[in-house]
Protein backbone atom coordinates (compact mmCIF):
# COMPACT_ATOMS: atom_id res chain seq x y z
CA UNK A 1 0.00 0.00 0.00
CA UNK A 2 1.64 3.20 -1.19
CA UNK A 3 1.47 5.98 1.39
CA UNK A 4 0.36 9.36 0.05
CA UNK A 5 2.67 12.34 0.39
CA UNK A 6 -0.28 14.09 2.05
CA UNK A 7 -0.57 11.46 4.80
CA UNK A 8 -0.52 12.98 8.29
CA UNK A 9 -0.89 16.53 7.00
CA UNK A 10 -3.90 18.82 7.52
CA UNK A 11 -6.74 18.38 5.05
CA UNK A 12 -6.74 20.90 2.22
CA UNK A 13 -9.87 22.85 1.35
CA UNK A 14 -10.02 21.16 -2.07
CA UNK A 15 -10.50 17.81 -0.32
CA UNK A 16 -13.55 18.83 1.68
CA UNK A 17 -16.92 17.42 0.75
CA UNK A 18 -19.68 19.79 -0.37
CA UNK A 19 -22.22 19.05 2.36
CA UNK A 20 -25.12 20.78 0.61
CA UNK A 21 -24.48 18.76 -2.56
CA UNK A 22 -24.15 15.57 -0.52
CA UNK A 23 -27.48 16.05 1.23
CA UNK A 24 -29.22 17.16 -1.96
CA UNK A 25 -28.04 13.97 -3.65
CA UNK A 26 -29.45 11.95 -0.75
CA UNK A 27 -32.96 13.10 -1.72
CA UNK A 28 -32.53 13.65 -5.47
CA UNK A 29 -30.74 10.52 -6.66
CA UNK A 30 -32.97 7.46 -6.92
CA UNK A 31 -30.91 4.26 -6.88
CA UNK A 32 -31.37 1.76 -9.71
CA UNK A 33 -32.09 -1.61 -8.05
CA UNK A 34 -30.87 -3.33 -11.21
CA UNK A 35 -27.33 -2.03 -10.60
CA UNK A 36 -25.54 -4.16 -7.96
CA UNK A 37 -23.56 -1.19 -6.62
CA UNK A 38 -26.83 0.67 -5.94
CA UNK A 39 -28.59 -2.15 -4.08
CA UNK A 40 -28.81 -2.56 -0.30
CA UNK A 41 -25.81 -4.62 0.80
CA UNK A 42 -25.13 -5.44 4.43
CA UNK A 43 -21.46 -6.08 5.11
CA UNK A 44 -19.87 -6.89 8.47
CA UNK A 45 -21.19 -3.59 9.87
CA UNK A 46 -24.39 -2.79 8.01
CA UNK A 47 -25.08 -0.99 4.74
CA UNK A 48 -22.63 1.71 3.66
CA UNK A 49 -22.30 4.00 0.68
CA UNK A 50 -22.41 7.59 -0.56
CA UNK A 51 -25.35 9.57 -1.84
CA UNK A 52 -23.14 10.94 -4.61
CA UNK A 53 -22.88 7.57 -6.37
CA UNK A 54 -26.37 6.28 -5.66
CA UNK A 55 -25.38 3.82 -2.96
CA UNK A 56 -26.76 5.62 0.14
CA UNK A 57 -29.90 7.56 -0.62
CA UNK A 58 -33.33 8.20 0.82
CA UNK A 59 -34.85 5.20 -0.95
CA UNK A 60 -32.27 2.88 0.65
CA UNK A 61 -33.15 4.09 4.14
CA UNK A 62 -36.90 3.94 3.56
CA UNK A 63 -36.60 0.39 2.23
CA UNK A 64 -34.28 -0.81 5.01
CA UNK A 65 -36.42 0.76 7.72
CA UNK A 66 -39.56 -0.91 6.37
CA UNK A 67 -37.66 -4.21 6.10
CA UNK A 68 -36.58 -3.89 9.74
CA UNK A 69 -40.19 -3.28 10.79
CA UNK A 70 -41.25 -6.44 8.98
CA UNK A 71 -38.37 -8.38 10.53
CA UNK A 72 -39.42 -7.19 14.00
CA UNK A 73 -42.97 -8.40 13.44
CA UNK A 74 -41.78 -11.77 12.16
CA UNK A 75 -39.64 -12.26 15.28
CA UNK A 76 -42.18 -10.89 17.77
CA UNK A 77 -39.95 -7.94 18.72
CA UNK A 78 -42.39 -5.35 20.05
CA UNK A 79 -40.42 -3.34 22.61
CA UNK A 80 -38.82 0.07 21.96
CA UNK A 81 -36.30 0.57 19.18
CA UNK A 82 -33.34 2.74 20.22
CA UNK A 83 -31.96 4.83 17.36
CA UNK A 84 -28.78 6.91 17.32
CA UNK A 85 -26.65 8.80 14.82
CA UNK A 86 -23.07 9.98 14.45
CA UNK A 87 -21.72 13.25 13.02
CA UNK A 88 -21.43 12.33 9.33
CA UNK A 89 -23.46 14.69 7.13
CA UNK A 90 -25.70 11.90 5.82
CA UNK A 91 -26.53 10.59 9.28
CA UNK A 92 -29.04 13.33 10.10
CA UNK A 93 -31.26 12.99 6.99
CA UNK A 94 -31.03 9.20 7.16
CA UNK A 95 -32.14 9.22 10.79
CA UNK A 96 -35.10 11.42 9.90
CA UNK A 97 -36.13 9.07 7.07
CA UNK A 98 -35.87 6.03 9.33
CA UNK A 99 -37.99 7.62 12.07
CA UNK A 100 -40.70 8.49 9.52
CA UNK A 101 -41.03 4.81 8.55
CA UNK A 102 -40.57 3.30 12.02
CA UNK A 103 -43.24 5.43 13.67
CA UNK A 104 -45.63 4.90 10.74
CA UNK A 105 -45.28 1.17 11.40
CA UNK A 106 -46.24 1.61 15.03
CA UNK A 107 -42.72 1.11 16.40
CA UNK A 108 -41.99 2.78 19.74
CA UNK A 109 -38.89 4.73 18.73
CA UNK A 110 -36.52 6.08 21.38
CA UNK A 111 -34.34 9.05 20.36
CA UNK A 112 -31.73 10.95 22.33
CA UNK A 113 -33.37 13.27 24.83
CA UNK A 114 -31.00 16.11 23.93
CA UNK A 115 -31.11 15.37 20.18
CA UNK A 116 -27.41 14.61 20.47
CA UNK A 117 -25.02 12.17 18.86
CA UNK A 118 -25.07 8.57 20.04
CA UNK A 119 -22.12 6.15 19.98
CA UNK A 120 -22.66 2.57 18.85
CA UNK A 121 -21.83 1.13 22.31
CA UNK A 122 -24.43 3.38 23.92
CA UNK A 123 -27.12 1.85 21.70
CA UNK A 124 -25.94 -1.66 22.60
CA UNK A 125 -25.93 -0.73 26.29
CA UNK A 126 -29.45 0.73 26.09
CA UNK A 127 -30.82 -2.41 24.40
CA UNK A 128 -29.26 -4.74 26.97
CA UNK A 129 -30.34 -2.56 29.89
CA UNK A 130 -33.95 -2.56 28.72
CA UNK A 131 -33.97 -6.30 27.97
CA UNK A 132 -32.31 -7.46 31.20
CA UNK A 133 -34.60 -10.00 32.87
CA UNK A 134 -37.27 -9.71 30.17
CA UNK A 135 -38.76 -12.41 27.98
CA UNK A 136 -41.19 -10.20 26.09
CA UNK A 137 -41.37 -6.55 25.08
CA UNK A 138 -37.77 -6.85 23.90
CA UNK A 139 -35.98 -3.88 22.34
CA UNK A 140 -33.50 -3.56 19.48
CA UNK A 141 -31.72 -0.67 17.80
CA UNK A 142 -30.37 1.16 14.77
CA UNK A 143 -27.14 3.14 14.55
CA UNK A 144 -26.85 5.53 11.62
CA UNK A 145 -23.10 5.66 11.00
CA UNK A 146 -20.45 4.64 8.48
CA UNK A 147 -18.00 4.31 11.38
CA UNK A 148 -14.55 5.78 10.67
CA UNK A 149 -15.08 6.14 6.93
CA UNK A 150 -14.79 9.38 4.88
CA UNK A 151 -17.13 12.36 5.26
CA UNK A 152 -19.08 11.62 2.08
CA UNK A 153 -20.14 8.20 3.36
CA UNK A 154 -23.28 7.12 5.16
CA UNK A 155 -24.00 3.96 7.10
CA UNK A 156 -26.96 2.10 8.61
CA UNK A 157 -26.58 -0.70 11.19
CA UNK A 158 -29.18 -2.89 12.88
CA UNK A 159 -28.68 -4.40 16.34
CA UNK A 160 -31.18 -7.09 17.41
CA UNK A 161 -32.27 -7.76 21.04
CA UNK A 162 -28.89 -9.28 21.96
CA UNK A 163 -27.44 -5.78 21.51
CA UNK A 164 -24.71 -6.76 19.08
CA UNK A 165 -24.21 -6.56 15.32
CA UNK A 166 -26.91 -8.58 13.57
CA UNK A 167 -25.93 -12.05 12.35
CA UNK A 168 -26.03 -12.89 8.66
CA UNK A 169 -29.41 -14.64 8.85
CA UNK A 170 -30.90 -11.34 10.07
CA UNK A 171 -28.99 -9.02 7.75
CA UNK A 172 -29.63 -11.25 4.72
CA UNK A 173 -33.35 -11.16 5.46
CA UNK A 174 -33.41 -7.38 5.87
CA UNK A 175 -31.21 -6.87 2.82
CA UNK A 176 -33.35 -9.08 0.57
CA UNK A 177 -36.60 -7.52 1.76
CA UNK A 178 -35.20 -4.00 1.25
CA UNK A 179 -34.07 -4.78 -2.29
CA UNK A 180 -37.50 -6.20 -3.11
CA UNK A 181 -39.01 -2.94 -1.89
CA UNK A 182 -36.61 -0.96 -4.07
CA UNK A 183 -37.56 -3.04 -7.09
CA UNK A 184 -41.24 -2.45 -6.30
CA UNK A 185 -40.73 1.30 -6.26
CA UNK A 186 -41.18 1.37 -2.45
CA UNK A 187 -44.75 0.13 -2.76
CA UNK A 188 -45.89 -0.98 0.68
CA UNK A 189 -43.51 1.29 2.60
CA UNK A 190 -45.39 3.05 5.39
CA UNK A 191 -44.33 6.62 6.14
CA UNK A 192 -45.55 9.74 7.90
CA UNK A 193 -44.20 13.29 7.96
CA UNK A 194 -41.13 13.79 10.15
CA UNK A 195 -42.65 16.49 12.36
CA UNK A 196 -45.51 14.16 13.25
CA UNK A 197 -43.21 11.15 13.64
CA UNK A 198 -40.71 12.84 15.95
CA UNK A 199 -43.58 14.13 18.05
CA UNK A 200 -44.58 10.52 18.73
CA UNK A 201 -41.04 9.31 19.51
CA UNK A 202 -39.93 8.66 23.06
CA UNK A 203 -36.92 10.33 24.68
CA UNK A 204 -33.99 8.52 26.26
CA UNK A 205 -30.95 9.91 28.08
CA UNK A 206 -28.33 7.80 26.28
CA UNK A 207 -25.39 9.75 27.71
CA UNK A 208 -26.58 9.85 31.30
CA UNK A 209 -27.47 6.19 31.75
CA UNK A 210 -24.31 4.95 30.02
CA UNK A 211 -21.90 7.24 31.86
CA UNK A 212 -23.53 6.62 35.24
CA UNK A 213 -22.84 2.89 35.02
CA UNK A 214 -19.19 2.97 33.90
CA UNK A 215 -17.99 2.07 37.39
CA UNK A 216 -19.63 -1.30 36.83
CA UNK A 217 -17.16 -2.17 34.10
CA UNK A 218 -14.07 -0.12 35.10
CA UNK A 219 -12.29 0.98 38.28
CA UNK A 220 -13.16 4.64 37.84
CA UNK A 221 -12.09 5.46 41.39
CA UNK A 222 -8.57 4.16 40.71
CA UNK A 223 -8.35 6.37 37.63
CA UNK A 224 -9.54 9.41 39.60
CA UNK A 225 -7.26 8.78 42.57
CA UNK A 226 -4.21 8.33 40.37
CA UNK A 227 -4.31 11.93 39.20
CA UNK A 228 -3.34 10.86 35.69
CA UNK A 229 -3.39 13.60 33.10
CA UNK A 230 -5.60 12.26 30.34
CA UNK A 231 -6.19 13.64 26.85
CA UNK A 232 -8.86 12.60 24.38
CA UNK A 233 -9.68 13.48 20.78
CA UNK A 234 -13.19 12.37 19.74
CA UNK A 235 -12.20 13.06 16.10
CA UNK A 236 -15.37 15.09 15.69
CA UNK A 237 -17.57 12.13 16.45
CA UNK A 238 -20.37 10.95 18.71
CA UNK A 239 -18.20 10.62 21.81
CA UNK A 240 -17.64 14.39 22.15
CA UNK A 241 -20.37 14.93 24.74
CA UNK A 242 -19.67 11.61 26.45
CA UNK A 243 -16.09 12.46 27.35
CA UNK A 244 -17.11 15.73 28.96
CA UNK A 245 -19.78 13.89 30.96
CA UNK A 246 -17.29 11.21 32.02
CA UNK A 247 -14.78 13.85 33.13
CA UNK A 248 -17.36 15.71 35.18
CA UNK A 249 -19.07 12.73 36.80
CA UNK A 250 -15.86 10.96 37.84
CA UNK A 251 -13.75 14.08 38.50
CA UNK A 252 -10.96 13.10 36.14
CA UNK A 253 -8.06 15.29 35.00
CA UNK A 254 -9.19 14.84 31.42
CA UNK A 255 -8.82 17.31 28.56
CA UNK A 256 -10.88 17.04 25.40
CA UNK A 257 -8.28 18.31 22.96
CA UNK A 258 -10.72 18.82 20.10
CA UNK A 259 -14.40 19.62 20.63
CA UNK A 260 -15.15 20.55 17.01
CA UNK A 261 -18.01 18.74 15.30
CA UNK A 262 -17.86 19.47 11.57
CA UNK A 263 -19.47 17.26 8.90
CA UNK A 264 -16.62 18.16 6.54
CA UNK A 265 -14.08 17.01 9.16
CA UNK A 266 -11.86 19.86 7.99
CA UNK A 267 -9.78 19.65 11.19
CA UNK A 268 -8.49 16.16 10.35
CA UNK A 269 -5.02 15.21 9.21
CA UNK A 270 -5.45 12.89 6.25
CA UNK A 271 -5.00 9.14 6.32
CA UNK A 272 -2.39 6.95 4.62
CA UNK A 273 -4.05 7.18 1.19
CA UNK A 274 -4.55 10.94 1.26
CA UNK A 275 -8.25 10.70 2.16
CA UNK A 276 -10.02 12.05 5.23
CA UNK A 277 -10.82 9.13 7.49
CA UNK A 278 -11.47 9.21 11.24
CA UNK A 279 -9.48 6.09 12.11
CA UNK A 280 -8.09 6.28 15.67
CA UNK A 281 -5.65 3.45 14.97
CA UNK A 282 -3.99 5.32 12.08
CA UNK A 283 -0.85 7.33 12.95
CA UNK A 284 -1.69 9.64 10.04
CA UNK A 285 -5.28 10.37 11.09
CA UNK A 286 -4.10 10.68 14.69
CA UNK A 287 -1.19 13.04 13.98
CA UNK A 288 -2.60 15.96 16.00
CA UNK A 289 -3.15 13.94 19.16
CA UNK A 290 0.17 12.11 18.84
CA UNK A 291 1.88 15.51 18.66
CA UNK A 292 0.43 16.26 22.12
CA UNK A 293 1.72 13.02 23.69
CA UNK A 294 4.12 14.79 26.05
CA UNK A 295 1.24 16.75 27.61
CA UNK A 296 -0.53 13.65 28.91
CA UNK A 297 0.27 10.48 30.82
CA UNK A 298 -2.08 8.64 28.51
CA UNK A 299 -4.24 9.90 25.64
CA UNK A 300 -6.81 8.27 23.42
CA UNK A 301 -9.29 8.78 20.60
CA UNK A 302 -12.42 7.29 19.11
CA UNK A 303 -13.82 7.11 15.60
CA UNK A 304 -17.09 8.84 14.76
CA UNK A 305 -19.41 6.22 16.29
CA UNK A 306 -16.94 5.44 19.11
CA UNK A 307 -16.76 1.71 18.48
CA UNK A 308 -12.99 1.91 17.86
CA UNK A 309 -10.15 3.12 20.05
CA UNK A 310 -6.69 4.58 19.61
CA UNK A 311 -4.24 4.64 22.53
CA UNK A 312 -1.36 7.14 22.78
CA UNK A 313 0.92 5.79 25.51
CA UNK A 314 3.02 8.79 26.49
CA UNK A 315 6.42 8.98 24.85
CA UNK A 316 5.81 5.64 23.10
CA UNK A 317 3.22 7.35 20.91
CA UNK A 318 0.30 5.63 19.20
CA UNK A 319 0.09 1.94 20.01
CA UNK A 320 -0.48 -0.66 17.34
CA UNK A 321 -3.99 -2.04 18.02
CA UNK A 322 -2.65 -5.59 18.31
CA UNK A 323 -0.23 -4.45 21.01
CA UNK A 324 -2.95 -2.82 23.06
CA UNK A 325 -5.31 -5.78 22.72
CA UNK A 326 -2.57 -8.08 24.02
CA UNK A 327 -1.81 -5.83 26.99
CA UNK A 328 -5.55 -5.48 27.68
CA UNK A 329 -6.08 -9.24 27.79
CA UNK A 330 -3.14 -9.73 30.14
CA UNK A 331 -4.37 -6.99 32.46
CA UNK A 332 -8.06 -7.87 32.50
CA UNK A 333 -7.70 -11.56 33.23
CA UNK A 334 -5.24 -10.89 36.05
CA UNK A 335 -7.33 -8.11 37.58
CA UNK A 336 -10.91 -9.31 37.26
CA UNK A 337 -12.54 -11.97 39.40
CA UNK A 338 -14.10 -13.73 36.44
CA UNK A 339 -14.93 -17.43 36.39
CA UNK A 340 -12.02 -19.67 35.36
CA UNK A 341 -13.96 -20.92 32.32
CA UNK A 342 -14.39 -17.41 30.85
CA UNK A 343 -12.62 -17.45 27.47
CA UNK A 344 -10.49 -14.95 25.53
CA UNK A 345 -11.84 -13.95 22.11
CA UNK A 346 -9.91 -12.79 19.05
CA UNK A 347 -10.43 -12.71 15.32
CA UNK A 348 -8.13 -15.01 13.36
CA UNK A 349 -6.27 -12.06 11.81
CA UNK A 350 -5.39 -10.61 15.22
CA UNK A 351 -1.94 -11.14 16.71
CA UNK A 352 -0.82 -14.54 17.99
CA UNK A 353 0.56 -12.72 21.03
CA UNK A 354 -2.98 -13.05 22.38
CA UNK A 355 -2.73 -16.85 21.95
CA UNK A 356 0.42 -16.91 24.06
CA UNK A 357 -1.06 -14.68 26.75
CA UNK A 358 -4.22 -16.79 26.93
CA UNK A 359 -2.17 -19.99 27.22
CA UNK A 360 -0.13 -18.62 30.13
CA UNK A 361 -3.31 -17.43 31.83
CA UNK A 362 -4.79 -20.89 31.42
CA UNK A 363 -7.74 -19.46 29.50
CA UNK A 364 -9.52 -21.01 26.55
CA UNK A 365 -8.95 -19.10 23.31
CA UNK A 366 -11.94 -18.48 21.04
CA UNK A 367 -10.58 -17.68 17.57
CA UNK A 368 -13.32 -16.60 15.16
CA UNK A 369 -13.69 -15.15 11.64
CA UNK A 370 -13.47 -11.42 10.98
CA UNK A 371 -16.51 -9.59 12.33
CA UNK A 372 -17.50 -8.61 15.86
CA UNK A 373 -20.80 -10.47 15.52
CA UNK A 374 -18.95 -13.70 16.36
CA UNK A 375 -18.32 -12.44 19.91
CA UNK A 376 -21.91 -11.44 20.65
CA UNK A 377 -23.22 -14.69 22.14
CA UNK A 378 -20.22 -15.19 24.43
CA UNK A 379 -20.27 -11.62 25.72
CA UNK A 380 -24.03 -11.85 26.17
CA UNK A 381 -23.97 -14.98 28.34
CA UNK A 382 -20.69 -14.15 30.12
CA UNK A 383 -18.72 -17.10 28.74
CA UNK A 384 -16.41 -14.72 26.85
CA UNK A 385 -14.60 -12.11 28.92
CA UNK A 386 -13.05 -10.17 26.07
CA UNK A 387 -13.50 -9.95 22.32
CA UNK A 388 -11.07 -8.00 20.18
CA UNK A 389 -10.27 -7.25 16.54
CA UNK A 390 -6.96 -6.14 15.05
CA UNK A 391 -8.80 -3.13 13.58
CA UNK A 392 -9.03 -1.60 17.09
CA UNK A 393 -12.44 -2.82 18.17
CA UNK A 394 -13.09 -4.54 21.51
CA UNK A 395 -15.49 -5.00 24.38
CA UNK A 396 -15.35 -6.90 27.65
CA UNK A 397 -17.47 -7.97 30.60
CA UNK A 398 -18.41 -5.99 33.66
CA UNK A 399 -16.26 -6.35 36.74
CA UNK A 400 -18.79 -8.88 38.13
CA UNK A 401 -18.53 -11.03 34.98
CA UNK A 402 -21.87 -10.06 33.41
CA UNK A 403 -22.49 -8.43 30.05
CA UNK A 404 -21.66 -4.76 29.45
CA UNK A 405 -22.06 -4.32 25.69
CA UNK A 406 -22.15 -6.85 22.87
CA UNK A 407 -20.91 -4.38 20.28
CA UNK A 408 -17.49 -2.78 20.08
CA UNK A 409 -16.97 -0.14 22.76
CA UNK A 410 -14.15 2.30 22.11
CA UNK A 411 -14.95 4.33 25.21
CA UNK A 412 -14.31 1.54 27.71
CA UNK A 413 -11.23 0.43 25.77
CA UNK A 414 -9.77 3.93 26.22
CA UNK A 415 -10.68 4.03 29.89
CA UNK A 416 -9.16 0.57 30.36
CA UNK A 417 -5.84 2.04 29.19
CA UNK A 418 -6.19 4.62 31.95
CA UNK A 419 -7.15 2.01 34.57
CA UNK A 420 -4.20 -0.20 33.60
CA UNK A 421 -1.87 2.77 33.95
CA UNK A 422 -3.40 3.89 37.24
CA UNK A 423 -3.26 0.49 38.91
CA UNK A 424 0.00 -0.89 37.51
CA UNK A 425 2.07 2.28 37.54
CA UNK A 426 3.02 1.94 33.88
CA UNK A 427 1.23 2.58 30.61
CA UNK A 428 0.00 -0.10 28.16
CA UNK A 429 3.06 0.29 25.92
CA UNK A 430 5.29 -0.75 28.84
CA UNK A 431 2.87 -3.58 29.60
CA UNK A 432 3.24 -4.79 26.01
CA UNK A 433 7.04 -4.55 26.22
CA UNK A 434 6.86 -6.86 29.22
CA UNK A 435 4.95 -9.35 27.10
CA UNK A 436 7.55 -9.24 24.32
CA UNK A 437 10.27 -9.89 26.90
CA UNK A 438 8.48 -13.15 27.71
CA UNK A 439 7.24 -14.24 24.30
CA UNK A 440 9.29 -12.37 21.70
CA UNK A 441 8.39 -9.33 19.61
CA UNK A 442 6.20 -10.25 16.63
CA UNK A 443 6.27 -8.30 13.38
CA UNK A 444 2.82 -7.84 11.82
CA UNK A 445 1.58 -6.27 8.61
CA UNK A 446 -1.35 -6.28 6.21
CA UNK A 447 -0.83 -5.84 2.46
CA UNK A 448 -3.01 -6.19 -0.64
CA UNK A 449 -2.49 -8.35 -3.71
CA UNK A 450 -4.36 -8.09 -7.03
CA UNK A 451 -7.17 -10.56 -7.73
CA UNK A 452 -9.95 -10.83 -10.28
CA UNK A 453 -13.58 -11.16 -9.25
CA UNK A 454 -13.44 -14.86 -10.12
CA UNK A 455 -10.29 -15.37 -8.05
CA UNK A 456 -11.85 -13.60 -5.09
CA UNK A 457 -14.91 -15.82 -5.32
CA UNK A 458 -12.70 -18.92 -5.34
CA UNK A 459 -10.61 -17.66 -2.42
CA UNK A 460 -13.71 -16.99 -0.33
CA UNK A 461 -14.77 -20.64 -0.69
CA UNK A 462 -11.34 -22.25 -0.72
CA UNK A 463 -10.93 -25.76 0.67
CA UNK A 464 -7.79 -26.67 2.68
CA UNK A 465 -6.86 -29.26 0.07
CA UNK A 466 -6.12 -26.49 -2.43
CA UNK A 467 -3.09 -25.51 -0.33
CA UNK A 468 -0.38 -27.89 -1.53
CA UNK A 469 2.68 -26.24 0.04
CA UNK A 470 4.30 -28.05 2.97
CA UNK A 471 6.58 -25.20 4.09
CA UNK A 472 6.26 -21.46 4.59
CA UNK A 473 9.29 -19.20 4.96
CA UNK A 474 11.57 -22.08 5.92
CA UNK A 475 9.21 -23.68 8.46
CA UNK A 476 6.87 -26.63 8.26
CA UNK A 477 3.23 -25.68 7.87
CA UNK A 478 1.42 -26.81 11.00
CA UNK A 479 -2.16 -25.91 10.03
CA UNK A 480 -4.26 -24.80 7.09
CA UNK A 481 -7.62 -23.35 8.11
CA UNK A 482 -10.63 -22.32 6.08
CA UNK A 483 -12.90 -22.49 9.12
CA UNK A 484 -12.27 -20.71 12.41
CA UNK A 485 -11.12 -23.06 15.18
CA UNK A 486 -13.21 -21.27 17.80
CA UNK A 487 -16.62 -21.88 16.24
CA UNK A 488 -16.14 -23.76 12.97
CA UNK A 489 -17.52 -20.87 10.91
CA UNK A 490 -16.10 -20.28 7.40
CA UNK A 491 -13.44 -17.60 7.40
CA UNK A 492 -14.03 -16.53 3.80
CA UNK A 493 -10.42 -17.28 2.90
CA UNK A 494 -7.52 -19.24 4.32
CA UNK A 495 -5.09 -19.07 7.24
CA UNK A 496 -1.75 -20.90 7.06
CA UNK A 497 0.41 -21.26 10.19
CA UNK A 498 3.87 -22.42 11.20
CA UNK A 499 5.59 -22.49 14.58
CA UNK A 500 6.72 -18.87 14.39
CA UNK A 501 4.49 -17.25 11.79
CA UNK A 502 1.26 -17.25 9.87
CA UNK A 503 -0.63 -15.55 7.08
CA UNK A 504 -4.31 -15.17 6.31
CA UNK A 505 -5.72 -14.27 2.90
CA UNK A 506 -9.23 -12.83 2.46
CA UNK A 507 -10.85 -11.21 -0.58
CA UNK A 508 -11.77 -7.54 -0.48
CA UNK A 509 -15.47 -6.86 -0.73
CA UNK A 510 -15.04 -3.61 -2.67
CA UNK A 511 -11.77 -3.78 -4.65
CA UNK A 512 -10.10 -6.23 -7.05
CA UNK A 513 -7.59 -7.31 -4.43
CA UNK A 514 -7.26 -9.79 -1.63
CA UNK A 515 -5.85 -8.90 1.77
CA UNK A 516 -2.84 -10.68 3.20
CA UNK A 517 -2.46 -10.47 6.98
CA UNK A 518 0.84 -11.87 8.21
CA UNK A 519 2.85 -12.13 11.41
CA UNK A 520 6.25 -13.49 12.39
CA UNK A 521 7.89 -13.99 15.77
CA UNK A 522 11.24 -14.15 13.99
CA UNK A 523 11.40 -10.51 12.95
CA UNK A 524 10.72 -8.21 9.97
CA UNK A 525 12.88 -10.11 7.49
CA UNK A 526 11.08 -13.36 8.19
CA UNK A 527 7.76 -11.49 7.96
CA UNK A 528 8.70 -10.23 4.49
CA UNK A 529 9.49 -13.81 3.48
CA UNK A 530 6.13 -14.98 4.83
CA UNK A 531 4.36 -12.29 2.81
CA UNK A 532 6.23 -13.14 -0.39
CA UNK A 533 5.56 -16.84 -0.10
CA UNK A 534 1.95 -16.20 0.92
CA UNK A 535 1.33 -14.70 -2.52
CA UNK A 536 2.87 -17.77 -4.13
CA UNK A 537 0.83 -20.18 -2.01
CA UNK A 538 -2.41 -18.36 -2.76
CA UNK A 539 -1.60 -18.04 -6.48
CA UNK A 540 -1.03 -21.81 -6.69
CA UNK A 541 -4.30 -22.47 -4.86
CA UNK A 542 -6.23 -20.21 -7.22
CA UNK A 543 -4.65 -21.62 -10.39
CA UNK A 544 -6.87 -23.79 -12.58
Amino acid sequence: MAVSERAGKPAESSMLVDVDRLIAAYYDIKPDPGVPAQQVAFGTSGHRGSSLNGSFNENHILAMSEAICRHRRSRGIDGPLFIGKDSHALSEPATRSAIEVLVANGVSVMVDSADGLTPTPSISYAILTHNRGRHDGLSDGIVVTPSHNPPEDGGFKYNPPNGGPADTDVTDSIQDEANELLRAGLAGVKRIAYDKAIGQAGRYDFTGVYVADLAGVLDMEAIRASGLKLGVDPLGGASVGYWAAIRDRYHLDLTVTNEVVDPQFAFMTVDWDGRIRMDPSSPYAMARLVALKDRFDIAFANDTDADRHGIVAGAAGLMNPNHFLSAAVEYLYRNRDWRPDVAVGKTLVSTSMIDRVAAELGRRLLEVPVGFKWFVDGLFDGSLGFGGEESAGASFLRRDGTVWTTDKDGLIACLLAAELTARSGHNPAVAYDQLTARYGAPAYRRVDAPATREQKALLSKLSPERITASELAGELITSVLTRAPGNGAPIGGVKVSTEHGWFAARPSGTEDVYKIYAESFRGPEHLAQVQTEAREVVAAALAD
